[in-house]
């Protein structure tokens, strides 16, 4: 973690509020860069006096919303036939199931997109189904600098305040991204069930089907 602090730091002392910016961008596209403490980090800095808190967050949230493209692009170039293909190869999956996720993300994509960028974990994720779904570029792109404009403020606020214990705002975020993860964990658990029920009940049923047969 500290080579990564003094990466950033060394990015906003060579590059200034930009490097916020770069370092957000990269942050959506690589998660091992965490925007807990970067964020944090730049709003200490701006207490300092070596930054404006206008000019960080400006360019925080641009990287988040230029990142979220990128990804928005990847989900766009996979389309659904690929997924659909790659869900009837793996376990469990198939491709019914990505034409009902996608379903659901088409009837209530505005507000996944907005919630999920205040989501650890999932605010980059949530913009390859925008891609996939090819949501609207400019609807996108207001509900991303939505989201990411809050999420940001919160976390250069908390440093800014907190000054020389701006690394307490990463044990904040860290806190609530462990309830965050849970959840999810329970999510995905919850998925995994399912699908396993509905392959024991198929199997079951084809079992039943070829005993009637003989």
């Amino acid at each position: 973690m500290q080579s990564i602090i003094d990466w950033i730091v060394g990015l906003m002392e060579t590059l200034g509020a930009p490097g916020v910016g770069v370092a957000i961008l990269l942050e959506n596209l690589f998660p091992p860069i965490p925007s807990e403490v970067v964020l944090p980090l730049a709003g200490f800095t701006v207490a300092q006096g070596s930054l404006n808190m206008l000019n960080v967050f400006i360019w925080s949230v641009l990287g988040s919303v230029i990142g979220a493209y990128v990804l928005y692009g990847v989900g766009a170039w996979l389309g659904l036939e690929r997924l659909r293909k790659i869900a009837d190869w793996m376990w469990l999956v198939r491709a019914s199931d990505v034409d009902a996720a996608m379903n659901f993300f088409h009837k209530y994509g505005k507000p996944s997109v907005f919630i999920g960028r205040l989501i650890p974990g999932v605010r980059s994720l949530i913009s390859i189904p925008a891609g996939l779904d090819r949501m609207n570029l400019l609807t996108f792109g207001l509900w991303t600098t939505l989201g990411s404009g809050i999420w940001n403020a919160i976390l250069i606020y908390l440093g800014y305040i907190l000054g020389d214990n701006w690394e307490k705002a990463t044990g904040y975020a860290d806190t609530y991204s462990s309830v965050i993860y849970v959840v999810l964990a329970l999510i995905i658990l919850g998925f995994l069930v399912f699908f396993i029920r509905r392959a024991v009940r198929e199997r079951q049923a084809q079992a039943g089907t070829a005993g009637t047969t003989k």
